[in-house]
């Protein structure tokens, strides 16, 4: 799989709080990426590696998440791409 990679070459985040809206991140390699609280509307995150990121609090609505591998992600209090709370 072809992991995209930031502007600086570098394939990790921290980014509490960021504003990712509408962010094309398409199989973006995020593992263990730090995003509580980022604002992610409307971003496309399909095929995105998101293998223990901590997403708690994020607001997913409208988020494409087709194919994307959130093994292990810290989803508590984000709000799904179909409006429900995940505990």
């Amino acid at each position: 799989m072809d992991m995209k990679r930031f502007p600086n070459g570098k394939t990790d985040v921290e980014e509490q709080k960021a504003d990712l809206s509408e962010a094309d991140l398409e199989g973006a390699y995020l593992r263990g990426a730090q995003l509580e609280e980022a604002k992610l509307e409307e971003a496309k995150l399909s095929g995105a590696y998101l293998r223990g990121a901590y997403l708690e609090g994020v607001d997913l609505t409208g988020v494409d998440l087709r194919y994307a591998d959130l093994t292990d992600a810290d989803l508590r209090g984000a709000t799904m791409p179909d409006g429900t709370i995940h505990d």
